[in-house]
C-alpha cells in the first residue's frame, strides 16, 4: 500500500460504524425535510456535532455523502424473488412493493425529485437505488424467457422495469382510482400481464409474442 493510500485508511478509519449510521440517519432525515437542496455539509455537521472536515475528507461532496446514506439504507424490494413462475413473481414484486411498512415515501419522494433535478447524482443513484431494482426485475423476465413463457424478443420486456417502477412512484397521486384493491397489484393483473401474454386471474393462458 502506498503512502497516500494508508494515509486515506488512517482518516477513513476514525470514523467508526456506529458513528456513520449516525451521519448517514442524519442525511436521511434532512433528505426527508426539505429534499436534496436542504442536505449541506454544514447541517449534518451540526446535526451530529461532525467537524466539516471529517465530512469533506470521507466523502469530498454532498452528492457522494447522500449517495453513500441512501445506499446504506436501501431495502431491495424485488431481489430474491423466484416463485417459479413469471405471473407469481410479478405478482410477489407488486406485493412487497405495496407493503407500506417497507416504503418510505418522503425518502423516495425525495430522491425521485432529485434524480431530475440533480445531474452529478444521476448516475450515482442508478447504481446504488435503481439500477439494482431494474436488475432484479429484468432478472425476472430473464427466468421466464428461460422457462419459455416469454419470448426473448417480446416487444414489451423493455418496458417492464421502467413501467413497474414508474407505477410505484406514481401511485399513491391516484389512490382514488384504485380503491382499496391496490393499485400494483391491479397494474400488474390487468396491464402487465396482459401486455406480456402471461395468464390472467382466473382465466386462460394467452400464448406470448
Amino acid at each position: 500500500m502506498s503512502t497516500q493510500a494508508a494515509t486515506a485508511a488512517a482518516r477513513r478509519s476514525r470514523i467508526t460504524p456506529e458513528r456513520e449510521r449516525e451521519l448517514y440517519a442524519a442525511v436521511l432525515d434532512l433528505l426527508r425535510e426539505g429534499g436534496y437542496e436542504a442536505v449541506t455539509m454544514e447541517g449534518v455537521a451540526a446535526r451530529t456535532r461532525c467537524g466539516k472536515a471529517t465530512l469533506y475528507r470521507q466523502w469530498k461532496t454532498k452528492a457522494q455523502l447522500v449517495t453513500a446514506a441512501l445506499g446504506s439504507s436501501r431495502c431491495a424490494f424485488f431481489g430474491g424473488i423466484d416463485t417459479g413462475s413469471l405471473a407469481g413473481d410479478l405478482r410477489e414484486a407488486a406485493r412487497v412493493a405495496g407493503d407500506r411498512s417497507l416504503r418510505d415515501p418522503e425518502l423516495m419522494e425525495a430522491v425521485g425529485q432529485a434524480y431530475l433535478q440533480y445531474p452529478e447524482l444521476r448516475t450515482a443513484l442508478r447504481e446504488t437505488v435503481i439500477g439494482p431494482e431494474v436488475a432484479a426485475l429484468d432478472g425476472i423476465l430473464a427466468r421466464a424467457v428461460a422457462r419459455g413463457e416469454l419470448a426473448a424478443d417480446h416487444p414489451a420486456l423493455a418496458h417492464v422495469a421502467p413501467c413497474f417502477l414508474g407505477m410505484l412512484r406514481v401511485e399513491g397521486l391516484f389512490e382514488e382510482r384504485f380503491g382499496g384493491s391496490g393499485g400494483l397489484a391491479g397494474f400488474v393483473d390487468s396491464v402487465l400481464l396482459p401486455a406480456l401474454g402471461a395468464r390472467p386471474p382466473g382465466g386462460p393462458e394467452r400464448p406470448s409474442r
